[in-house]
C-alpha cells in the first residue's frame, strides 16, 4: 500500500471515529449514512426485528449505505436520539419506525431541512418528511378466516398493544375474517399499552384463554401469545395462535395456524434508491400484498402451517361469490386474491358496535378511512378506551 493509500485510509478512520460528514467525494460516490429510530429492541422477534431485517438487506443489496441503529427508544425520546443521529452521526436519511414518534418527527423536519426523513406508519409529511407502511390487514383477514373455522368455542382472541388506528384496523380485518367463516363467533379484545412488553402479552393471553378463547392473535413484539397458546394446548387445553410480523411458527410448531409477515426490505430497496437518484419524493407509500410487502405465514416457507391443512380442508363456509368452498381453499382463494389486488375485505356489508351501518352491501372502505378508524365492528367484544 502506497503512502498516499495510507493516508487516504487515516483520514477515513478519523471520519468514522468523530462522525463526520461524508466528504465531497463520498457524497459524489452516492455513499449514504442512514439512521433507523426502532420502539423494541432488534431482538424482539417482531415489528423492530423485521425492520431491521429489512435494514441489513438493503445494506446488502445497494452499494454505498452505511446506517447506525438505535433501538428501544421510548417514544417519548425519539427527540433526542434524533438530534443524536442528525448532529453526532451525521445522518442524511433517519427512519423513526414507530407510530408515536410522529410529532417529534415532524419538529425534527422542521428544524433539520437538509435532512431527509421518512416515518412510519404515520400521516404527518413535509417537504423532507415522507410516510411509508407495510399494511398488514388483508393478512389478518385471512387469519380470522382460519380462526373463525378453527375454533371450537366460538371464541377468539386479540392481545391490542395501543388503541390507535393502525391496531385498530387489524382487530377489525380480523374479526371480518372471523364472522366471514363462523357468523356466530366473536373476538374478544386485552389492551396491554404497550408494543413490547412480554409479561403484559402473557398475561392477557391467559385471561383471554381463561374465558374460552381458543385462538389468539396479537399486536406485541415477542412470542408470549404464542408461548402460552403452546402451554395450554400441552396441557390439554387446545389453543390456536397466528405469528405477528416477523416468523413465529418455530415457538409453536404445534399450535401456529399462520400468521402476518411484512417484508420492509422491499419498501427499503424503493425508498434508498430514490433518495440516491434524488428522485426521493414525500408521497406516502403505502404497500399491502400487491406490492409484495405483506406476506401470509407463520414462516416464509409456507403460507399455512401443514399441520392445520387438513383440519381446514374439513370446514365448509358459503360464500356469496365462490359459493360453497372448503376453509383452506377459501384462504389461498382470498391470498390470491388480495395480492392480485382484486379483494377488499372491508367491503360492506359492515356494521359497527353500536349498530351503525358503516359499509353498505358492495361499498369498500377507503384508504384514509382505514387510516383513521376508530371503531370496533359488531362481533367484537372489548371497547377502545379513550386517549
Amino acid at each position: 500500500m502506497n503512502v498516499f493509500a495510507k493516508f487516504a485510509l487515516a483520514l477515513a478512520a478519523v471520519a468514522v471515529l468523530f462522525g463526520c460528514q461524508p466528504t465531497e467525494e463520498a457524497a459524489t460516490s452516492g455513499a449514504i449514512k442512514a439512521g433507523f429510530i426502532y420502539v423494541g429492541p432488534v431482538g424482539d422477534l417482531g415489528w423492530s426485528n423485521a425492520h431491521d431485517v429489512g435494514r441489513r438487506f438493503v445494506e446488502s443489496k445497494i452499494p454505498g449505505i452505511t446506517s447506525v441503529v438505535v433501538e428501544a427508544v421510548p417514544e417519548t425520546d425519539a427527540a433526542r436520539v434524533i438530534d443524536r443521529l442528525v448532529n453526532e452521526e451525521k445522518c442524511s436519511i433517519i427512519f423513526t419506525t414507530s407510530f408515536g414518534y410522529m410529532d417529534d418527527t415532524v419538529k425534527a423536519a422542521e428544524k433539520y431541512p437538509n435532512v431527509t426523513f421518512m416515518h412510519c406508519s404515520g400521516f404527518k409529511q413535509a417537504p423532507n418528511l415522507g410516510t411509508y407502511f407495510a399494511e398488514l390487514y388483508e393478512m389478518y383477514y385471512i387469519n380470522g378466516l382460519m380462526a373463525g373455522a378453527l375454533t371450537k368455542t366460538g371464541k377468539v382472541g386479540y392481545v391490542g398493544a395501543f388503541p390507535i388506528s393502525e391496531v385498530i384496523r387489524h382487530i377489525d380485518a380480523y374479526a371480518l375474517g372471523v364472522k366471514a367463516s363462523n357468523p356466530n363467533a366473536k373476538v374478544y379484545v386485552r389492551w396491554i399499552n404497550s408494543w413490547y412488553d412480554p409479561a403484559k402479552a402473557r398475561e392477557a393471553a391467559l385471561a383471554l384463554t381463561a374465558e374460552g378463547v381458543d385462538a389468539l392473535a396479537f399486536t406485541e413484539d415477542s412470542p408470549s401469545v404464542i408461548e402460552v397458546a403452546a402451554e395450554k394446548t400441552k396441557s390439554g387445553t387446545p389453543v390456536m395462535a397466528f405469528g405477528h410480523y416477523s416468523p413465529m411458527q418455530s415457538f409453536g410448531e404445534d399450535v401456529v395456524v399462520s400468521g402476518q409477515l411484512v417484508d420492509w426490505g422491499v419498501m427499503y430497496e424503493k425508498i434508498f434508491t430514490d433518495f440516491k437518484a434524488k428522485t426521493w419524493t414525500n408521497s406516502d407509500i403505502f404497500w399491502k400484498a400487491k406490492e409484495g410487502a405483506a406476506k401470509l405465514g407463520g414462516s416464509f416457507a409456507e403460507p399455512v402451517n401443514k399441520k392445520f391443512i387438513e383440519p381446514l380442508k374439513a370446514v365448509m363456509i358459503q360464500t356469496p361469490d365462490l359459493g360453497k368452498i372448503n376453509a383452506y381453499d377459501l384462504v389461498l382463494a382470498r391470498y390470491e386474491a388480495v395480492k392480485a389486488g382484486t379483494f377488499e375485505p372491508f367491503t360492506g356489508p359492515i356494521t359497527a358496535q353500536d349498530g351503525s351501518v358503516k359499509y353498505a352491501a358492495g361499498a369498500s372502505a377507503t384508504t384514509g378511512e382505514l387510516l383513521s378508524i376508530t371503531y370496533f365492528v359488531d362481533n367484537v367484544v372489548g371497547s377502545i378506551p379513550s386517549n
